[in-house]
């Protein structure tokens, strides 16, 4: 087994493509086994979708900031800023871990399917990954 935390460079609110910045964090994967990745934030989450079309991504960001929304009278939790509750909402509804099979040294995702950051916040600091390993 091996374990290793990194950061993934600060990004803006959107759904962001970071399956080659998490590789290149990464030893050469072994032939068989998992890898797990769990973000350590409530404001942002990781998921896999579409790794061909940026307009996915655009899509997801605007969908989730339409099912989630800002400014909601019921919101209790309002001192860090109008987009933190919904960010807090929206990386419950996303997820804060993957589990990817990795075989013959490669994670084994569908040809069309790639890492995502899901950055809920306006503008957020590096976020902390934790990436294990399992043989």
């Amino acid at each position: 087994m091996y374990q290793t935390e990194f950061k993934l460079k600060p990004r803006n609110r959107g759904c962001y493509l970071v399956t080659n910045e998490v590789l290149s964090q990464l030893p050469q994967l072994p032939r068989c086994g998992i890898l797990n990745l769990f973000i350590k934030h409530t404001s942002a989450a990781l998921t896999i979708n579409e790794n061909a079309d940026p307009d996915v991504r655009h899509d997801l960001a605007m969908a989730l900031d339409d099912i989630v929304r800002e400014r909601k009278p019921y919101y209790l939790h309002t001192l860090e800023g109008d987009d933190d509750m919904p960010a807090h909402i929206k990386a419950s509804l996303v997820g804060y871990s993957l589990s990817i099979p990795i075989t013959n040294g490669k994670l084994n995702m569908g040809i069309w399917q790639g890492i995502y950051l899901c950055e809920f916040r306006n503008s957020a600091s590096a976020r902390s990954i934790v990436a294990t390993i399992i043989e």
